[in-house]
């Protein structure tokens, strides 16, 4: 199973498109698709308990109790991750912020259950689409510290698109083959 971690407020634009997209090419192989929007449920921000370094650190778990745990099993559950958001501010989403420092904190701490895991990495900006690139560059260091390996880096603007689209199908086609070898 791959999971798609994603994050924008219109759920019919580009990035919800890029995931269509991406989700499209994995089915084609085959491989069972778990498709998680983080807009819809309830993920509060880290509370940086404990000078930074609560139970998250002794003990591999978050005290916040949401959604958080659910995605963080389906994730460590998964052969691989994709992570596909919007961009804000040449950054991820507030709400993807949100879930990706309390899962950062986990793994850098304490679990280190994603090392290893492969991951394709999203940023999907409209306007002039400036930001896609730092977004991204934010995104490889987070996985960098969690020692996930990410297999590609795509910037999906609105001057790309017509190209990029396509091109999200043919890998989520990779990632599937690459995970069943």
């Amino acid at each position: 199973m791959i999971s798609i971690i994603w994050s924008s407020a219109n759920k019919d634009g580009l990035t919800a498109e890029s995931v269509r997209r991406i989700e499209t090419g994995i089915q084609s192989c085959g491989e069972t698709v778990q498709n998680i929007y983080l807009n819809d449920l309830d993920i509060a921000h880290c509370l940086a308990c404990d000078r930074g370094w609560g139970v998250c650190k002794s003990e591999g778990r978050c005290i916040t109790e949401d959604d958080f745990q659910a995605v963080y099993k389906a994730i460590v559950d998964s052969d691989a991750v994709v992570f596909v958001t919007a961009v804000y501010w040449h950054d991820t989403t507030e709400c993807f912020k949100a879930f990706f420092d309390r899962f950062r904190r986990l793994e850098t701490a304490r679990n280190h259950s994603v090392a290893k895991k492969n991951c394709l990495l999203v940023a999907c900006a409209g306007g002039t689409g400036n930001g896609a690139v730092r977004c991204l560059e934010n995104l490889d260091h987070a996985a960098e510290h969690m020692d996930m390996v990410p297999l590609d880096r795509l910037p999906v603007i609105q001057f790309n698109k017509t190209y990029m689209l396509p091109a999200l199908e043919k890998a989520g086609r990779a990632l599937a083959r690459h995970i069943a070898q």
